[in-house]
This record gives structure tokens, C-alpha cells and sequence, in this order.
């Protein structure tokens, strides 16, 4: 899925009033499975759209967004694929990304 209707989906979310979280890859150093600025939605039940990468490193982000969508505090988390198994046997790319994770629910006026 596209970014543009990635974020489509987020404001439609966001009217709603489901609860999901948005990750953004906000800087990459490396090589990493995907680029700068691509997104991902992560529902509680663990349905995804998009993605911002795949395997390990998604899980990790997938884990972090949990706790943004029960919390609704956003926050920054670092993935770094250059070290494990997967490293060791040659399986990931071998760089670091940075995410930025905030919760998609509806706002009420004050």
C-alpha cells in the first residue's frame, strides 16, 4: 500500500475512532529492507497495513506500538539490524532505523 493511501486510512481511523498506532521511519543508517518515511498501522489485535520492513525489526515495532495504542503517549524507538542470528547467518540487511510511533484515535473537543 501506497503511502498516500497508507494515510488515508490513518484519517478515516482517526474519524472512527478505532484505536491503531502509526510508525513512520524517521532516519536509517545503512542498509535497511526500507526507506525514510515509509509507514505502517498496527492495530491491538496485531493487524498490520503497511510496512517498515519486515521480520525482527518489525516486531520490535509492532511490540512498541502496543504500548503507544495503550497508552496514547507516542514515542521514538530504534531498531538495530546489526547484530543476532539473523546478522551472524547473513538473513538481514545490517543497518539501524529509527521510528516514530503515535497513537490514531479520535480526539473529543474539550
Amino acid at each position: 500500500m501506497d503511502n498516500i493511501k497508507l494515510m488515508e486510512k490513518a484519517v478515516s481511523l482517526h474519524v472512527s475512532g478505532e484505536t491503531a498506532a502509526l510508525a513512520t521511519i524517521i532516519s536509517k543508517k545503512g542498509s535497511i529492507p526500507r526507506n525514510v518515511g515509509s509507514k505502517m498501522i498496527i492495530f491491538r489485535d496485531g493487524q498490520i497495513i503497511g510496512t517498515v520492513g519486515g521480520g525482527c525489526g518489525e516486531g520490535e515495532v509492532i511490540e512498541k506500538a502496543f504500548d503507544v495504542i495503550d497508552t496514547g503517549i507516542p514515542k521514538k524507538h530504534k531498531v538495530d539490524l546489526t547484530k543476532g542470528l539473523f546478522y551472524e547467518d547473513g538473513g538481514i540487511c545490517g543497518g539501524i532505523f529509527e521510528v516514530f510511533i503515535e497513537p490514531l484515535k479520535k480526539v473529543h473537543p474539550h
